[in-house]
């Protein structure tokens, strides 16, 4: 409990960085857009404002995921972080058909005359890809770190801000050589990466909402481990699930059927603690003996 515990301050703290970078740029790329007439520039500032929101749901979703189980939640609380990374899905694919939108009305409007942007918006844009990618990296090192679906899902939020900014400063560039048109095209662009990245990040969630299997390397894995143990003769079946970022396992195993009582007990045990010991991300075992 004391490791669990830890883990999601982790967690929170990470997302604690996050929410603080992202509101320094989102101030600094919504004065750069303003003050350098760049349409994309202040897409870009609205992508970053949605990520601050979006933490806050991630720390949510995580700090509920810590609560221990309870006679309502027997099987404890590891899916609200899946939650957490549905919502998040959800709000970033709103944010980037916010945003292919504006871009789209900006290049219809036939009642204002397009802009080339300054070159503050594109400074703007490099430093933000810059800050975005590392940020990427930092969080997905700490979610694959601590195993946590909804910081994952917050680490390509980043990506798709990256990308984001790498498609806003495109656009202004080509708008400052003399296609103006590039840079409301630019938001249009966007609005797809971050489409892609929504998708990708409510798929991963719903496997894990639905009691998705482990891979197949996992239950191979598991399987070896049982069978290693002495006077297992064989394993009769074996189903595992994944409840939010933890494991559940089923498992029938065979033992001679001449053993007393206590020492099959003591078989089931044993094949119990192994497992537990090899695989951190097992919660729950349940093993049943049948004679051999």
């Amino acid at each position: 409990m004391e490791n669990t515990s830890q883990t999601h301050r982790e967690a929170l703290r990470v997302s604690g960085l996050s929410i603080f970078v992202n509101l320094l740029l989102t101030a600094g790329k919504l004065l750069a857009g303003l003050l350098a007439r760049s349409g994309a520039m202040i897409s870009d500032a609205v992508h970053s404002a949605s990520d601050v929101f979006s933490t806050l749901i991630v720390m949510i979703g995580v700090k509920l995921s810590g609560k221990e189980s309870d006679r309502e939640h027997p099987y404890g609380h590891e899916r609200m972080e899946c939650v957490a990374a549905i919502l998040l899905s959800g709000i970033l694919l709103a944010t980037g058909l916010l945003i292919g939108y504006q871009g789209i009305r900006s290049i219809l409007s036939e009642r204002e005359e397009l802009q080339s942007p300054g070159i503050l918006a594109a400074v703007a844009a490099g430093v933000s890809i810059l800050t975005k990618e590392l940020l990427f990296h930092y969080v997905r090192h700490q979610a694959r770190k601590l195993d946590s679906p909804a910081l994952m899902a917050e680490a390509w939020h980043h990506r798709s801000d990256a990308l984001s900014s790498i498609g806003a400063l495109a656009g202004i560039l080509g708008a400052r050589a003399g296609f103006p048109v590039l840079d409301p095209l630019a938001s249009v662009v966007i609005c797809v990466f971050i489409a892609k990245a929504a998708f990708d990040i409510f798929r991963d969630a719903v496997n894990k909402m639905v009691d998705h299997s482990c891979d197949e390397e996992t239950e191979t894995a598991i399987r070896l481990c049982a069978v290693e143990q002495p006077e297992v003769a064989r394993i009769d079946l074996l189903r595992t699930r994944e409840f939010g970022n933890r494991i559940y396992i089923e498992m029938e195993i065979a033992v001679d059927g001449e053993l007393p009582l206590r020492q099959a007990h003591a078989v089931a045990e044993r094949v119990h603690d192994e497992i537990e010991q090899r695989f951190p991300k097992v919660k729950h075992i349940m093993i049943h003996v049948n004679p051999a």
